[in-house]
């Protein structure tokens, strides 16, 4: 089978911690050819999508791990399986991308996760499907509306809709000084939504992230641990990453939204739950599988095709 990936640019992956890598390597030990293209190089021309694509070669050299074998154009509808793997900022490039990947479906390409649910699944505001199992929550663009949620809760986390990797995420108490900069600079001065949940004192034993592939819950979560004098566990903002397995209510949380993001086509997706909660329902390029792979043995891109070559046949 030929798979094709939308990725960041090859030279700015870290290879020895990256998903993608691991998926490509994966499916390369199976017998199958990978191929990359970036957001710009996808073209609608007479009625088909097409990208300009690299085949890789792709080795077990973190420093070295992939050369191109030969580039070529090709329709998307062509390929097994196409992987949207493109990191966020989730801005109108990216919405533009999917909606040349759904025209590139209606066509008979096989995407994945499904480019109508990337857009439909903000990361942030997808816990509002499964309210059963959220923190008191609050999304809104008021500063009067996030002071009294504060003056509830007196020890809050602000952060934005369209961040990642624990960017602009902010922890404040009721005696905060910065409280009103911190709401200014989030909200744009009222202008943009933001989100406020209850501080969950449980990040210190970590943010964890549990990778559901085609429903399914791997058995390992990975705990991203705060380092010293931070609130967030993002292995991005120096979270010490440790793999663990799953507790009841990380399978309980896992396994109810299994079969809804089936449903919606998403094959890889990545839950935040912090304690007994979940906080972020992770879409567009879910990571941490490489860290599980090293700590326990277990092969989530080995899940991911899985599900794909069960798709193909």
């Amino acid at each position: 089978m030929d798979i094709a990936f939308v990725v960041d640019p090859l030279d700015s992956f870290k290879a020895c911690k990256d998903s993608t890598v691991a998926m490509m390597r994966e499916a390369v030990k199976r017998g199958h050819r990978v191929f990359a293209m970036q957001q710009d190089d996808l073209v609608w021309t007479g009625g088909r999508v097409r990208a300009a694509v690299q085949e890789l070669a792709v080795t077990d050299d973190d420093d070295a791990w992939y050369g191109v074998v030969s580039e070529a154009d090709a329709d998307l509808a062509d390929f097994g399986a196409v992987l949207m793997r493109k990191d966020p900022p989730f801005d109108m490039e990216y919405v533009y991308s999917t909606y040349l990947l759904e025209l590139a479906e209606a066509h008979g390409a096989k995407v994945w996760n499904r480019p109508g649910s990337l857009r439909d699944f903000n990361e942030k505001l997808a816990i509002a499907r499964f309210p059963q199992f959220t923190a008191p929550t609050v999304v809104t663009r008021k500063e009067d509306v996030i002071r009294a949620f504060l003056a509830e809760h007196g020890d809050i986390v602000l952060k934005p809709l369209d961040g990642m990797g624990g960017s602009s995420v902010f922890r404040i108490r009721a005696d905060d000084p910065n409280i009103g900069v911190i709401i200014e600079t989030l909200t744009a001065y009222g202008s943009r939504m933001a989100m406020a949940q209850r501080y969950l004192p449980a990040i210190v034993h970590g943010d964890k992230r549990i990778l559901v592939i085609d429903g399914v819950p791997a058995p390992y979560a990975l705990a991203r641990i705060p380092k010293a004098g931070e609130t967030r566990g993002n292995l991005a903002a120096g979270g010490r990453g440790v793999a663990q397995p799953l507790s009841a209510r990380d399978r309980e949380i896992a396994e109810t939204l299994g079969p809804a993001l089936k449903a919606a086509g998403l094959l890889i997706v990545g839950l935040d739950v912090i304690g007994d909660h979940l906080t972020e329902v992770n879409v567009t390029s879910p990571t941490c599988m490489r860290e599980i792979l090293d700590q326990t043995g277990f092969s989530v891109p080995a899940m991911v095709l899985d599900a794909i070559e069960a798709d193909a046949t």
